[in-house]
């Protein structure tokens, strides 16, 4: 789904199916955490030390660490929104847990996005069922499916995982960039740090120029391939939800991204 802030035309497709988030659930986290700040119920330069047992798996950040490591609630919000840190999402998770993310956004009246579980439990929901094989945990993901959006993978089942749409999470970006949902100081820390993404590797595969700025969020686990965010484009302002599952097992899969940059190429230009 892609829709102009500012003039509301869109462009979608299936916007209302709910798909598992992955770390598209960083995002909805980052906001409420970012409003507890601003509101004084957390403090921004409170140290948080995480240790190395137990600490979430992931490739980037403190979730690579060997030894214990100290950081400000600001900062972790930070490595968790730009590098997708998952030690430092579930750090987060700790001060502010699930179901409490979940009640703030109904309480901003969002409801189609369903905050479950931290980022550990994504991963041990798939080596529970496949073990430390993520080729097999990719297989399973493909295979696995049940009727009614079921799955063996309780991180891939709609009524387990945490979930959203592309309709709510499109919604849910124009409102943090018109300064429509929670504080003002806290949807500003949420567009900085979406900005501060190294890469966007999906939406912006076939954007990126000098007068294209991006402000994103991808999400990767398994089988899924998402990205969130704004693309501004001279005086325009486009929010995008790219939702995607693949039907291989392969863990690069390269022309899917390029596909998924071509649509949201399409996108912006037909709604600039």
């Amino acid at each position: 789904m892609a829709r102009n802030i500012d003039t509301g035309r869109q462009l979608c497709v299936a916007p209302d199916r709910p798909w598992p988030l992955a770390s598209i659930a960083k995002v909805p986290l980052a906001l409420v955490v970012a409003d507890r700040v601003a509101r004084g119920e957390l403090g921004g330069d409170t140290a948080v030390t995480l240790q190395p047992a137990g600490r979430s798996p992931g490739p980037t950040g403190f979730s690579a660490f060997r030894h214990p490591a100290t950081c400000a609630i600001d900062d972790l919000l930070l490595q968790m929104i730009t590098v997708s840190d998952n030690a430092a999402a579930d750090a987060l998770f700790e001060l502010v847990p699930p179901a409490d993310v979940t009640s703030r956004l109904r309480y901003w009246g969002v409801d189609a996005i369903h905050v479950r579980h931290p980022m550990r439990l994504m991963y041990e929901a798939a080596t529970r069922v496949a073990g430390p094989d993520f080729t097999l945990g990719r297989r399973l993901a493909v295979e696995g499916s049940r009727a009614g959006g079921g799955h063996v993978i309780d991180s891939l089942d709609v009524h387990r995982a945490t979930v959203g749409s592309a309709g709510a999470l499109v919604e849910l970006l124009c409102r943090i960039w018109t300064d429509d949902v929670a504080s003002p100081a806290a949807t500003a820390t949420v567009r900085d740090a979406m900005a501060k993404q190294p890469a966007s590797p999906r939406i912006g595969a076939d954007l990126q120029a000098d007068d294209v700025a991006i402000a994103a969020k991808t999400g990767s686990f398994l089988t899924l391939r998402h990205e969130i965010g704004v693309v501004e484009y001279g005086t325009s302002r486009v929010a995008i939800a790219a939702l995607t599952v693949s039907e291989r097992i392969a863990r690069i899969q390269q022309d899917v991204d390029l596909a998924v940059g071509a649509a949201a190429r399409d996108a912006v230009e037909a709604l600039a």
